[in-house]
């Protein structure tokens, strides 16, 4: 949802903007701040967030957060939840207290600190159909400015039939794989004296890396009257081997199918229309983007974004870089290289081995990896001057796993390879 609003302050600012001939940041005059309300709520038993912020007059200024008003929530039956301010625009129930339920209505209520009332219309919660698979092919995608082709991997999903016509789905995702740190330490660094040193191993444990990320393309598909009964091959991702490392070692994603009312079906897929623009403001604007939210006593006034109700089912698949030999898809190429030094790569007069530890070291931007040693065995009694060829260094990015993921293995995680 994140995106999808940056993809709404995007269209408000090209409208107000769209006068403008010669290309600068405008300070828009006569500009009136706009509310604008994310929320989702679903079946799921969880706490559900409402966000509250304020559009401002400068394109590349942040929405200010809205952290002063009354939010509550109306089911069909009239009974009222109030959500909790949680500071930074955010409002949230209590999980213990509220859940969505199928086939009933939603109303979001929101009172801000000026005295206006804002009020979503009655939004009912649309039964979901069954996710029959996900799933994976080989495939190829067309990208970048460009218009680069690269073969990679199709994440598809299949649903399983459906009885009734004319419904609508959105998907999301949320992808996590795991990888090795290529330049993690193996061992640690021991100065004993000018001719001798000392490597004691580091535990492999330390290599081992995670990273996830969440969808952030708006994917959308319908069945209409007419047609088939169920979704087929509707792709939700798409990897390219050689720009990412998630299929180097073992890769899991969760998607989660949405069931959503045409009026939403529309509104996402204008918001997506919007960021296909590229933010020309000389192209085809604007495109209407549809708001489920009202000001109570001032009807022209304009409520960007969406109150969502939906229904949702998610799957998990897991797939491992051994399953995928068949496939030969493209390698991963790291960046990341060890950068070897020994005093034999200095003019004299040369420097001592402690000398090179520490230039790096104290630098605060490389790791100690390992000792490169004559006979080219594991290091594991004190190593002589005369045996000792390299001193291994990587780049912190290359060696620390927080730099770039976490090293705490996921609950639901399953290691297969």
């Amino acid at each position: 949802m994140k995106k999808a609003m940056k993809r709404i302050f995007a269209f408000l600012f090209l409208v107000a903007a769209s006068s403008c001939i010669d290309p600068y940041v405008p300070n828009l005059k006569n500009y009136n701040s706009l509310l604008v309300v994310e929320g989702l709520i679903t079946n799921e038993n969880n706490s559900y967030k409402i966000k509250l912020s304020r559009t401002t007059n400068q394109a590349n200024n942040d929405a200010e957060n809205v952290t002063d008003a009354n939010v509550y929530i109306t089911d069909g039956d009239g009974i009222r939840t109030n959500l909790q301010n949680c500071g930074d625009g955010y409002y949230k129930t209590d999980s213990t207290s509220f859940s969505g339920v199928i086939g009933q209505k939603y109303t979001l209520h929101i009172l801000t600190s000026d005295g206006k009332e804002y009020k979503s219309e009655k939004c009912i919660m649309i039964p979901v159909a069954g996710i029959d698979k996900v799933y994976y092919e080989k495939g190829e995608e067309i990208s970048g400015t460009l218009g680069e082709s690269f073969t990679g991997l199709k994440i598809l999903l299949n649903s399983s039939e459906i009885t009734g016509m004319n419904q609508y789905f959105r998907w999301t995702f949320e992808e996590v794989w795991k990888y090795i740190m290529l330049g993690a330490q193996q061992y640690a660094y021991a100065y004993i004296n000018d001719t001798t040193f000392s490597f004691e191993t580091v535990p492999f444990i330390n290599n081992v890396c995670w990273k996830k990320n969440q969808s952030g393309d708006i994917i959308t598909n319908s069945i209409l009257s007419g047609g088939a009964n169920y979704i087929n091959n509707q792709e939700i991702q798409f990897i390219a081997p050689v720009k990412s490392d998630r299929l180097t070692q073992e890769y899991s994603i969760l998607v989660k199918q949405y069931s959503i009312s045409k009026n939403e079906y529309d509104f996402w897929n204008n918001l997506k229309k919007v960021g296909e623009s590229g933010g020309d403001i000389f192209a085809s604007q604007p495109y209407t983007v549809i708001s489920n939210i009202h000001n109570v006593n001032d009807a022209a006034e304009i409520v960007p974004g969406y109150f969502e109700v939906s229904a949702v089912i998610q799957k998990r698949i897991f797939i491992t870089a051994h399953e995928l030999d068949p496939l030969y898809l493209p390698h991963y190429q790291t960046d990341c290289v060890l950068i070897a030094k020994c005093p034999d790569d200095w003019l004299p007069p040369k420097p001592k081995w402690d000398a090179i530890y520490h230039w790096y070291m104290d630098s605060g931007n490389y790791i100690f990896v390992k000792p490169e040693v004559r006979d080219g065995t594991i290091p594991d009694v004190p190593v002589s001057k005369r045996n000792l060829l390299k001193l291994d260094f990587s780049t912190k990015v290359c060696s620390v796993c927080e730099l770039t993921g976490f090293t705490t293995k996921p609950d639901f995680w399953i290691d297969l390879n």
